[in-house]
């Protein structure tokens, strides 16, 4: 059954056709990416589809009373309330029938014969349980914490959220809502790597219709089941995830390539059979099928799209090894916040230790780990744009370093595209003009200031500039964000034929893993090393995940010296890490049995003088400190285990 249908939508913005005759229909339960080039007008369609923007022509009809949520590419949250609190009000009538049931057991403190007023709490606490009255707070926690909002964060004003955090926010409390129909532009741009692991496995089971726009070719393999492509002003609908689109897609231009050129071919013939024979005896015929000709419904060609025709230099050879240290620690000399206030006060914060480690020509190895390990610190350590906390790094001969940054704020904002490119190079205006096309800046837009272009634009910008230079070493970080698909498919089959070294800090799993021969890991202040790409680097996860439920020790392949030497170094200061967690956690679970001895007096005292209310608030707080200590219990016993990593 479809919950929204369009008809012959189009939409005009002055002069220019954003799209036109674009139909379709959501039926429930549809999990659907829209896919295109920037500028397409993904985010235009979405709008008309929540009626946010009306089409210039055409339909769009929802069902009845249907509820849609939506989570904008920039998200507005205004709210006077702390997190947890928002999330509760996604819960108020629950929370209304809970105020109810302790009215009624008030009520029955008071009454003389209670048998009614009992019978009508049973009543009511069945409604309650069967809507998830004694589980909400259990999912607001449940989602909070997959979007990396840990209990600490609790009581932080929605005011003061960062515009990443209130991204997350909202979204947490769309998905508290479930809308029936989830409409979500760009969710994936503020999640580091868990949490998008954790929204995959969320929305892969989610029960309503999702319709999505992301750039995450990996997160849509994940998520969805049908793809909208939205390109050249026309909508075309593809059934199975994203690679099955990308072979859909790239089967149905082939198909109309090959039909367009047979009927080219064709009409050259039957037009060169119409001037030989118009005026001979055969001319009756030639009339006839230049008449067929005219009534011919022509096949359009394959539209040609815009991409970035990257080709990194040929690179010179380096030595053996490129980078290598006996291990660094990552941090800061003071607290980043503590620095922007101009109030440096000595103190260190730790971000992680590298351990020893050695790139070699030629390996591509991808840098992974939470918004806030040291990724980007670790890249600007190498370059020596920061000092490590401790150890030193050591780049190998004849190694020439280029480096990405993940924001592009070191280009001039006050200079044009042209003038960025022929300031940086040696290049004539004709030369560099030639290399900018080639990254999509055509005609006047190489005249565009640096502060007028978006996100896109000034990656594709810091990429022509990288590609002027010869580097044989590359640092990228986050080298895909803003880039439409199409592009991302470019730029990563230029980095799979570079002939140099790679190391690069990204989200993008779906790059990671096409494109990485190592994995490097920051979890728990240590970064560990992995062989392989992506899903490898998930199979030996999974691997020694099934190895610790189980009990059993991990079998490890056969080591080098060096290598079992840097495993025992990684082992100590992990169980530095634990003995600190386990002394924390201990001091936890001390003070929450002392919090349950206090409570259980109080709720003795609260039966014997039946007070019903007390005594009802009294267990549902003896309950969820239990549960809290439980939590903590399991984890001191997984901290002690000797086989726990």
């Amino acid at each position: 059954m479809s919950i929204i249908f369009a008809q012959n939508l189009a939409k005009y913005y002055g002069g220019q056709d954003v799209f036109s005759q674009v139909e379709f229909s959501v039926s429930r339960g549809d999990k659907i990416a829209l896919v295109g080039p920037n500028g397409a007008g993904k985010t235009t369609l979405l709008r008309i589809i929540l009626g946010l923007e009306e089409p210039t022509d055409g339909l769009v009809q929802r069902a009845s009373g249907l509820r849609m949520g939506y989570l904008p590419q920039v998200a507005e949250f205004p709210s006077d309330r702390t997190v947890y609190t928002e999330m509760l009000e996604v819960f108020r009538p629950l929370r209304d029938q809970e105020r109810a049931l302790l009215a009624l057991t008030h009520e029955m403190s008071k009454a003389a014969d209670p048998t009614q007023l009992m019978e009508r709490y049973t009543r009511a606490e069945q409604r309650f349980e069967l809507a998830g009255g004694y589980t909400y707070e259990n999912r607001i926690a449940r989602v909070l914490m997959g979007l990396g909002f840990g209990p600490d964060t609790y009581e932080w004003p929605i005011s003061l959220l960062s515009g990443g955090q209130v991204t997350r926010a909202l979204l947490a409390k769309l998905l508290l809502q479930e809308p029936e129909i989830l409409i979500l532009d760009e969710p994936t741009n503020y999640l580091d790597l868990a949490a998008l692991e954790w929204v995959e496995g969320y929305l892969q089971s989610w029960p309503n219709s999702i319709l999505l726009v992301s750039h995450d070719r990996y997160f849509l393999d994940k998520v969805v089941s049908r793809v909208w492509e939205l390109n050249h002003g026309r909508l075309d609908l593809y059934r199975g995830n994203y690679t099955s689109y990308v072979a859909q897609r790239h089967a149905r231009r082939e198909r109309q390539l090959r039909e367009y050129e047979d009927q080219q071919e064709l009409i050259a013939k039957t037009e060169e059979y119409i001037r030989r024979y118009r005026a001979g005896q055969r001319g009756k015929e030639a009339r006839g099928r230049e008449t067929r000709l005219e009534r011919m419904e022509r096949i359009a060609p394959p539209p040609a799209d815009r991409q970035i025709h990257l080709q990194l230099p040929a690179v010179s050879r380096t030595g053996d090894n490129v980078l290598m240290s006996d291990g660094v620690t990552i941090g800061y000399e003071s607290r980043p916040e503590t620095v922007q206030q101009g109030e440096g006060n000595g103190q260190t914060m730790d971000l992680f230790d590298t351990g020893s480690f050695l790139i070699r020509r030629g390996q591509r190895i991808a840098l992974l780990g939470a918004n806030g390990a040291g990724k980007t610190t670790f890249l600007r350590a190498i370059l020596g744009e920061v000092e490590p906390l401790a150890g030193y790094t050591c780049i190998g001969a004849s190694v020439r370093v280029g480096y990405l940054p993940q924001s592009q704020d070191w280009l001039d904002p006050d200079k044009t595209v042209l003038e960025q490119l022929l300031d940086a190079s040696d290049l004539r205006v004709a030369q560099a003009r030639n290399l900018l096309a080639r990254f999509l800046f055509v005609g006047e837009e190489v005249f565009k200031e640096t502060a007028n272009l978006s996100g896109g634009e000034r990656s594709r910008l810091a990429l022509a500039l990288l590609s002027l230079g010869e580097p044989n070493f590359l640092l990228l970080d986050e080298p895909t964000t803003h880039l439409d698909v199409e592009s991302q498919e470019v730029l990563q089959e230029v980095l799979a034929d570079y002939e140099g070294t790679i190391l690069f800090v990204s989200h993008d799993r779906y790059l990671i893993d096409r494109l990485a021969t190592h994995i490097w890991y920051i979890h728990d202040g240590c970064m560990e090393q992995y062989e392989g790409n992506y899903s490898a680097y998930q199979e030996e996860v999974r691997r020694r995940q099934e190895a610790l439920a189980e009990n059993a020790e991990v079998p490890r392949p056969s080591q080098s010296d060096d290598q079992r030497g840097e495993d025992e170094r990684l082992a100590q200061r992990r169980n530095r890490w634990r003995v600190e967690r386990a002394k924390a956690l201990e001091a936890e679970i001390s003070e929450m049995e002392r919090m349950l001895s206090e409570m259980s007096e109080l709720i003795e005292q609260a039966s014997a003088a039946r007070e019903l209310a007390r005594l009802h608030s009294l267990s549902q707080e003896y309950r969820e400190v239990q549960e809290a200590l439980t939590e903590r219990m399991q984890q001191w016993e997984q901290l002690a285990d000797p086989q726990g990593e």
